[in-house]
This record gives structure tokens, sequence and C-alpha cells, in this order.
């Protein structure tokens, strides 16, 4: 009798349907995985081998096999085209089968693709969020070069896309930053919970081979193993947690493109964009199309979708592991390879800006954007703080309707509301005590930005070089 091509098909007598085989067929896309399942099938050689199931001679046979795939993978483009394989796994099985010879059908001794597949995703992943981590910092270092190019740059601050109180630009910057520093804490701790070991686990029930499964973690780089064989074969939280982290390094990122968008735009005159991040218009020469920032917004839909479809794959599966969950790969896949050239475009974006900071600083002295502190003075002389803001809200209708500004009026005009305001109100209102009294930490006075910026790019230089 012929053995099956396939890693199942003893049990059949027919062969698959063509349409059902290619439907059923995910090497297309889980080849990518072809590194990490070989590094696992090594240490699954050598849990065999100390558990007695190999000899010394066939587990050499064995690893050395999986080496020259490997090494044939690295140097030969086509290795992976004209394949007639179901998954990685089994195209792995076949090549050093045809290799090695019957050596190599030991190696699935104790294993099912079931924690194969875990096994090997999670290495992948686990490699992947290290990757996406840098990148972030890489954002991180673009704000802060941003930040400093320009440290006293102000602009208006928004609320409601109202203008609201005048703060720094390198704020502005600092306000990402501290966004991008949650999304690492958050893909510190997924990978954390990444990096467990599933193999061992088999198919659903554990493996009748004494094989040591806390010594193959250990070869592997994992902290631990999985607790439950049934979970640990059917758990896919590590896939779900890793597409939220970049769910929400999307989220920054796309309010981040969001503004800047905004700032570019002729009504604001804020920024200038680099050409080498914008394109033109096809009929009207004189666009300048902020596209590389309008592309980062609109893949973090994409983003958002992969995590909702993860979310709906598994939220009706029963215990253990089911065919639906093939359907992790792409989703999981897609969202790394977007959020990594997102990330990469988002520093070129920032590196190569600049800030407009005569516009920018007109624009924070125009629209009453002192009216806080001119309640906040009043407050000082003694006025409760309800009082001081309607006296205000009143002072503001009336420069409306003389079309000055609050640092506009004189004495006399302010006066006319209450005799709590005097001559010294007018240093209260500049533009830089305005900035100067938001001295508390996390404030925007130049103090406290730039002790928080020499911070930060400390932090980078530093973590840069520990590494």
């Amino acid at each position: 009798m012929t053995e099956s091509k396939n890693l199942w098909g003893g049990r059949f007598t027919e062969k698959p349907d063509e349409t059902f085989a290619e439907f059923n067929n995910s090497f297309k896309f889980d080849r990518r995985l072809f590194a990490a399942d070989v590094r696992a099938s090594i240490a699954h050689c050598n849990g065999l081998f100390h558990a007695g199931v190999l000899t010394r001679l066939e587990a050499e046979k064995i690893k050395n096999g999986l080496m020259t795939l490997l090494k044939r993978a690295d140097y030969d483009r086509n290795y992976f085209s004209d394949v007639d394989a179901e998954d990685v796994h089994s195209f792995i099985e076949a090549r050093l089968v045809q290799l090695i010879g019957d050596a190599g059908k030991k190696l699935h001794t104790g294993r099912s693709r079931n924690d194969q597949v875990a096994t090997a995703f999670r290495l992948w992943l686990r490699e992947e969020i290290v990757e996406i981590s840098k990148l972030v910092r890489e954002v991180q270092r673009a704000l802060t070069e941003a930040a400093d190019r320009q440290r006293t740059a102000v602009l208006p601050g928004y609320t409601h896309l109202q203008r609201a109180q005048p703060v720094l630009w390198a704020h502005w910057c600092l306000a990402y930053f501290e966004m991008f520093a949650r999304d690492r804490e958050r893909l510190d701790e997924t990978w954390r919970r990444t990096n467990v070991l599933p193999l061992g686990s088999a198919a659903l029930a554990g493996t009748s081979y004494e094989i040591d499964r806390e010594a193959v973690a250990r070869e592997l780089g994992f902290e631990g193993v999985t607790a439950n064989s049934l979970d640990a074969v059917s758990d896919r939280d590590f896939c779900v947690e890793f597409v939220g982290a970049c769910a929400l390094i999307m989220v920054h990122l796309s309010r981040m493109a969001e503004d800047l968008i905004l700032y570019a735009s002729s009504e604001f005159q804020f920024i200038e964009l680099s050409d080498a991040v914008s394109t033109g218009s096809s009929l009207m020469p004189q666009k300048k199309n902020p596209d590389a920032l309008e592309l980062i917004r609109g893949k973090a839909g994409r983003i958002f979708g992969h995590q909702t479809a993860l979310l709906t794959t598994l939220k009706g599966l029963p215990l253990a592991y089911n065919k639906d969950l093939q359907e992790d790969k792409e989703a999981v896949f897609d969202a790394a390879d977007n959020v990594e050239i997102c990330l990469k475009v988002a520093a070129i974006v920032l590196r190569n800006l600049r800030v407009n900071e005569e516009k920018t600083r007109l624009a924070a002295t125009k629209g009453y954007l002192n009216a806080t502190e001119l309640a906040d003075y009043m407050v000082h002389k003694g006025v409760p703080f309800r009082t001081a803001h309607d006296l205000t809200g009143k002072i503001v209708l009336y420069a409306i309707s003389v079309g000055k500004e609050l640092h506009e009026l004189t004495l006399d005009e302010m006066q006319k509301f209450t005799a709590y305001i005097e001559n010294d109100v007018f240093e209260a209102l500049s533009l830089e005590q305005t900035l100067a009294s938001k001295a508390q930490i996390g404030g925007t006075s130049p103090e406290r930005v730039y002790e928080s910026l020499d911070a930060a790019m400390t932090e980078i230089e530093r973590e840069e070089e520990s590494r």
C-alpha cells in the first residue's frame, strides 16, 4: 500500500475533491512560518532523543536534514514554488523524508499538527512583536526629533476642533510619544503571554511519550509551558491580543495622521509636509496631497476588521481544535505587515515635516485662547471661579462685538465689567505667561515640556545603547 502524500490520508480511500483541496490548503500563506516550524521541529527532535524515542544517529540525521532545509530555503528563491503541499508542516516533513529517508517519518512522533502549528505560530509572532516594538520606538524617536528641532514653536490646542488654549509644538509631539509608550507596554504584555510553549499537548489530550516539555521550552526560549492540553491547542488569545495591540497602535497613528492632515491644509497652514511623502493631482497642478497620512488613516480600519474577525471566529468554537483556527494566520500576518509599513512611513513623515512657526504662533494668539487665564487672574484677585468664569464670558462677548482679542482691550474696557481687573492683567494675558503658568507636572510650560522632552530623548538613547 502506498502512503498518502499528506499527513492524514491512511484512513481515506478516495482523493479529496480538487476544489475542497484548494479551499483547505494554507501553504500559500502559512509558509512564512517555515523557519519557526523548523526550529520547533529541531527542539522536538531533541525531546524525542532524550525520551529514548530516537537514537542519537536518527536524531542527528533529522536535525542535519532540517538545517539543510533552512539553508536551501535561504538561497533558493523558488524553494516554495510549484509545491503540492497542504500546509507548511506537511511541506517540511515531505522535504525532510525526501532528503534523509525513513528517519524523517519519525519526527512527528508524540506531536500533532495542532500543537505544532500553535508552537510555530507563537515562535514567529514572538519575534514579530519585538520588531514592531522597535518600529514604534522609531516613531517615538522621530517625534522627539521633531519636537527638538522646533522647541519654541507654539500652536493652538483644540477641543471639539475649536481653538482652546495655546500649547508648545513639543507638547503635542510628546502627547503622541505617551500613546506609543503605552503601545509598547501592551506589546510587551502580549509577548509574555505569547511566550508559552504548547508543544507536547499533541492533538488535545497531551503526549504519551516522556518528553521533557520544560527542556524543550528552554531550548526554544519560552518562559514556560502550557498547563492544559485542551486549552493549549485551541488558544488563540495571543493572536487577539496581538491584533488588538496593533489596532491601538493604528488608532494612535490614525489620530496623529488626522492632526497632521488638518495642519497641512490650506485652511491651517501649520506644517509643510515633505515631497517625499506627498503626491500631486492628475488634474490640478497646484495640489500637494498628504497621501501617506491618508493611507495610514485608511489602513486603521483594516486592522480593526482583523480584530473583529478573530473575535467572531473564536466566539463559538467548542474545545478543542477546530479548522476555523486556520483563519487566524492571514489576519495576524496582514495586521503585522500593515502596522509595520505604517510605522515606517509615519517616522519618515515626522522626520521631514516643518512647522510654520509664524503661522502657528499667530493662530495661538487669536480666538480668545487666553480666556481661561483671564478667569484665573480674577481668581488670584479673590473672585470665586464661577463668578470669574461668568465675568470672563461677558468680556469675551464684548470683545467679539468690537472685533478685538482680550489682550487688545483697554483697561477701561475691562474694568467696565469688574474692578478686580488691574493693569497687571496684560502680563497675565500674554502668550508667554499663558504657557508658563501651566507649570504643574504634565503641563505645557516650556520648563515642564523641555524637561519631559529631554527625559524622553534620554530614555530612547539608553534603550538603544542597552540593545
